[in-house]
């Protein structure tokens, strides 16, 4: 049996994300922006493809997209909420309930990796490394679509579906190097206004970048 670790040791976002469960889905899984960031990167993919979610909430859209079209998906989120959930939801896709930022990965293994708002509550450094990572695990010709709220802050207080959250994000211009410094060419990008379907819920900027290794 896996240990529990204390509330006050466990990841925020862990926390966070088990508190909203299915409520994240029904706010943000219809976000035009997300599901064409998921076509872009399917119309892309090999046949049969090793895809990583990082971040993968609920499972929907992202994993059931991408098992729908065949492709072995490992799903990744620090809720065990999240992660039971995704699993029962998308039985045909692989989940874990880890940390993305402790998890091995092994160069070069994977041929599709998505990266959607699952970096927002790690610091800056925390962020670089992740995306270094991930860039390393990516196959040279392998895609990545990464999503966020681009902003110059760190570690500010804001109101997430009603919770209280501390963030922490890039602005797009320095999201873009960042990429470039890991490796990545940045094909493209989409930035749009999303309102999640959540009573009290403002609009959100959203950037989405289009990446290939």
């Amino acid at each position: 049996m896996r240990a529990v670790p204390h509330e006050e040791q466990r990841p925020p976002a862990a926390a966070l994300f088990d508190a909203l469960g299915a409520d994240y889905e029904k706010a943000f899984a219809h976000a035009p922006a997300h599901l064409s960031a998921l076509e872009w990167l399917l119309e892309r993919l090999p046949p049969a493809a090793r895809t990583l979610d990082v971040g993968s909430g609920t499972g929907r859209p992202t994993a059931a997209a991408l098992a729908a079209a065949g492709h072995s998906v490992l799903g990744v989120d620090v809720s065990p909420v999240m992660a039971d959930l995704a699993a029962r939801q998308v039985p045909d896709a692989e989940f874990r309930c880890a940390d993305i930022r402790e998890l091995p990965l092994e160069d070069a293994s994977f041929d599709g990796v998505c990266v959607f708002f699952s970096l927002l509550q790690m610091t800056r450094a925390e962020q670089t490394a992740v995306v270094h990572r991930l860039a390393r695990a990516l196959k040279p010709g392998g895609h990545l679509v990464l999503a966020t709220v681009p902003a110059d802050v760190a570690d500010v207080e804001v109101v997430f579906m009603g919770r209280p959250v501390r963030a922490t994000s890039f602005a797009e211009a320095d999201l873009v190097a960042l990429l470039e410094a890991a490796g990545l060419t940045v094909l493209s990008r989409n930035s749009t206004v999303f309102t999640p379907d959540h009573p009290g819920a403002g609009p959100e900027p959203h950037v989405f970048l289009y990446c290939c290794r």
